[in-house]
C-alpha cells in the first residue's frame, strides 16, 4: 500500500547516489503526468530529463558526491514571476514528495550539478532555479541534524493547537539548503506565519518549509 503524504514527509531524504536503473515506464509516466499538472497550476515550466549522465558528471557533480543520477527534474519558471524561488520550492517540494510515495528518491540541488550541461528546454525570459535529481537510491539515507524546535518557533509548545505543532513538526524535516534551517514559524491571530531568513536559496527553502507545514496540519499559512 502505498504510504500516505505524512509518512513521505519522515521517510523522505537527500539521496545522491542511485542504482544504475532507469526509472520504469509506467512510473516515469506517473511522475509526467504530475509535473505537467503542476505546471498547469503553478505557471512554472517544470521538465523531466531522463537517462542524462552529462549533467552530474562535472566537477561539482563529483565534488558532491552524486553516482548514477542520471533522472533529474529542473525547475523553471518565468524571471518576472516575483515569488519565483518560493513558489518552486512550494511545487518542487510536491513533486518530492510525491516521488517518494511511488518510491522514488531525490536530492534538491542547487550548485553542484552542470549548469551548462543541463538539458532542459528553457525559453526566453526563464531561469533554471535548481534540479532535483530523481531516481532509485543505492542506500535509504537519514535524518538531517534539526535546531531546536524553540530556535525556529517562538510559540511554546505547550500553546500549539494540535494541527499547528504537526505543521511544526513536518517543516522541521524539510530540506534547506546546507541544512540552514533559516526561517521562523509564529502564529499569529490563529495562523501560520512562516518567514525566510537571510541566506543562501532561502526562498527556495521558505517554498518548500510551507509546503511541508500545510500538508502535515491541513492548514494554509502564509
Amino acid at each position: 500500500m502505498e504510504m500516505t503524504m505524512q509518512e513521505a514527509i519522515r521517510a523522505r531524504h537527500s539521496i545522491r547516489r542511485y542504482k544504475d536503473q532507469p526509472i520504469d515506464r509506467d512510473t516515469a509516466g506517473r511522475l509526467q503526468a504530475l509535473i505537467d499538472a503542476l505546471n498547469e497550476e503553478s505557471g512554472l515550466h517544470l521538465q523531466l530529463i531522463l537517462d542524462d549522465p552529462q549533467c552530474f558528471d562535472t566537477f561539482l557533480g563529483h565534488y558532491g558526491h552524486f553516482e548514477h543520477a542520471d533522472n533529474y527534474v529542473a525547475v523553471i519558471g518565468k524571471r518576472t514571476l516575483p515569488d519565483l524561488d518560493e513558489r518552486c520550492g512550494y511545487y518542487g517540494q510536491l513533486l518530492v514528495l510525491e516521488a517518494q510515495r511511488m518510491g522514488l528518491n531525490t536530492c534538491w540541488v542547487g550548485g553542484t550539478y552542470g549548469h551548462g550541461k543541463c538539458r532542459a528546454d528553457k525559453a526566453a525570459g526563464e531561469k533554471i532555479v535548481c534540479v532535483i535529481s530523481i531516481g532509485y537510491g543505492a542506500y535509504e539515507g537519514k535524518p538531517h541534524p534539526s535546531k531546536p524546535l524553540q530556535k525556529l518557533c517562538a510559540v511554546p509548545e505547550a500553546d500549539m493547537p494540535d494541527w499547528f505543532k504537526a505543521g511544526v513538526e513536518a517543516a522541521l524535516l524539510a530540506p534547506t539548503a546546507l541544512n540552514q534551517q533559516k526561517f521562523s514559524i509564529s502564529l499569529v491571530n490563529g495562523e501560520a506565519v512562516i518567514k525566510a531568513g537571510f541566506g543562501v536559496m532561502t526562498k527556495l527553502d521558505l517554498g518548500i518549509v510551507k509546503r511541508n507545514f500545510e500538508l502535515a496540519s491541513g492548514h494554509k499559512c502564509r
